[in-house]
């Protein structure tokens, strides 16, 4: 049988992962409220097992850990090894995170039955077989546990994708719509999917929340700066830089004016404020 999550595992193993690295405070300044949200979801308490699923570069482990107390315990895995490098760079000696390179959905060294709850911020999205990587991460969670992430909703409700997606049509050919059940970040962008997969896998009391919030894309100490660090992570991370892969020097050119026109029309003085929109996902892993 053929291993699973190959393309994602190469993709965070090499430029996604580096990029990610490269514009880790950034990235993790545009997700900290999403996070934030799905952390008062899962209401961790003091002494808490937490399992966080594709944690990136930590924040979201290291801000569960503040909760769990030095009583408590987060276990963050990724796919990426310098993302997780990073994770543990930023991590003080004292926390009660530890970070570990694996795949959630497969990986043989999680113990079974160890965490009151499965967290993950934008981490779930990438799986080839949710249903199965969901089902065997629920092998890890005592009795009773609960479930909270977040995920993004649909590309159109996202302005860090439509806005330079919408601002390049006529410039640049225009791709394949995705498959929307292929892994990526909109995958569960169907509420009724999600719900579909986590019954299949044997989670109970599922809640699905839409989430909204203005965030920070981009940043600098004058407008201009922040619009330029905008159109300048767009170009590095997300779906156009693939759009722009091979393209010849004009058109990059003629993209980057018109990503930056659409990124000047948005709110903002330090930073370029676009909507984001999510959902908040919990369940439960039956008692019993």
């Amino acid at each position: 049988m053929a291993e699973k999550n190959l393309y994602q595992i190469a993709d965070w193993n090499g430029q996604s992962g580096e990029r990610w690295v490269a514009y880790q405070a950034r990235l993790d300044a545009m997700m900290a409220v999403f996070g934030q949200a799905a952390i008062e979801a899962a209401a961790p308490a003091t002494g808490e097992r937490v399992l966080d699923v594709g944690c990136g570069a930590g924040a979201s482990s290291l801000a569960l850990a503040a909760r769990v107390g030095a009583e408590g315990h987060v276990l963050g895995v990724d796919i990426s090894e310098s993302l997780i490098g990073r994770a543990r760079a930023l991590a003080s000696p004292n926390t009660p995170a530890v970070f570990q390179v694996a795949d959630a959905s497969s990986s043989t060294e999680l113990p079974e039955g160890a965490f009151d709850i499965l967290f993950s911020r934008f981490g779930v999205m990438f799986f080839d077989d949710p249903t199965a990587a969901f089902a065997h991460m629920r092998r890890a969670l005592k009795p009773g546990a609960r479930v909270a992430f977040v995920c993004w909703r649909g590309m159109a409700e996202n302005d860090w994708v439509r806005l330079p997606m919408g601002a390049i049509k006529g410039i640049v050919p225009p791709m394949a719509p995705p498959d929307p059940e292929a892994p990526g970040p909109f995958s569960f962008g169907d509420q009724g999917r999600v719900a579909r997969i986590l019954t299949a896998a044997g989670f109970t009391d599922i809640a699905i929340a839409p989430f909204d919030a203005s965030i920070p894309f981009g940043e600098g100490g004058t407008r201009d700066a922040a619009i330029d660090d905008a159109v300048e992570m767009t170009l590095e991370v997300g779906p156009l830089s693939r759009a722009l892969a091979g393209q010849p020097d004009d058109i990059r050119a003629r993209a980057s004016v018109a990503v930056r026109a659409a990124f000047a029309g948005c709110p903002g003085e330090r930073s370029v404020m676009i909507d984001g929109a999510a959902w908040i996902v919990t369940a439960r892993n039956p008692a019993s």
